[in-house]
């Protein structure tokens, strides 16, 4: 018992004593303190970033190209440039100008070719507003990849298919780095007249996105 006093005394010294921070007077971390800093794709505006987005949609066969009734399924795995030209606006928008580099694969759900891989480039052309959460976003450009040809009256002329497209829609960003995106999209697949005849494919439809900020 003579020996569990000193060390029962000992304790209550301990857990009594102010904390090492509060004896040579520095401050105590706060809870706010402690945690994780915001990452950079929180914390910077949409056009300071590079991004990585999933697009898809439907588009419908329009135009008198072809008599077959096209259907296709566009799913775009694509990479955005921070902005290589901005312009900030007299209300605090900014108008900017980024690279876009994608992976275009179609599903081609109506039509007698049933897929379409492709390469493509374009530039991605944004107007944002002062906080940086809406944007208008558009752009046009093109590539090339293979479609499995099947020598149908209508259909393609043969597997190596050239396309061009136009794009224009809204996106939204919010603060954890991601985007939501809805737009229209027209695209135009052809082989450039190497093969007679050249029919080519004009669709026009809807797309939804998600990108994510890096």
């Amino acid at each position: 018992m003579e020996c569990f006093l000193p060390a029962l005394a000992m304790a209550v010294a301990l857990l009594s004593a102010p904390p090492a921070a509060a004896l040579d007077g520095a401050p105590r971390a706060t809870a706010r303190e402690l945690s994780p800093p915001a990452t950079a794709n929180e914390s910077l505006p949409p056009w300071e970033t590079t991004e990585l987005s999933v697009e898809t949609g439907l588009l419908w066969q329009v135009g008198s190209n072809t008599p077959l009734s096209y259907r296709l399924v566009p799913t775009q795995l694509s990479w955005r440039s921070r902005a290589f030209f901005a312009w900030e606006l007299a209300s605090g928008g900014h108008l900017l100008v980024r690279h876009r580099l994608g992976l275009l694969a179609t599903w081609v759900q109506q039509g007698p070719e049933s897929h379409y891989l492709a390469l493509h480039g374009s530039p991605s052309i944004e107007l944002w507003n002062r906080t940086g959460t809406w944007a208008l976003v558009g752009g046009a450009g093109g590539g090339f990849g293979l479609i499995d040809s099947r020598g149908v009256a209508g259909g393609q002329g043969q597997d190596f298919t050239l396309h061009w497209f136009g794009r224009v829609g809204v996106e939204h960003a919010t603060t954890q780095g991601l985007r939501f995106s809805a737009g229209v999209m027209f695209q135009h697949m052809s082989n450039g007249g190497q093969t007679n005849p050249n029919p080519g494919i004009d669709a026009l439809g809807f797309t939804l996105g998600l990108s994510r900020a890096f």
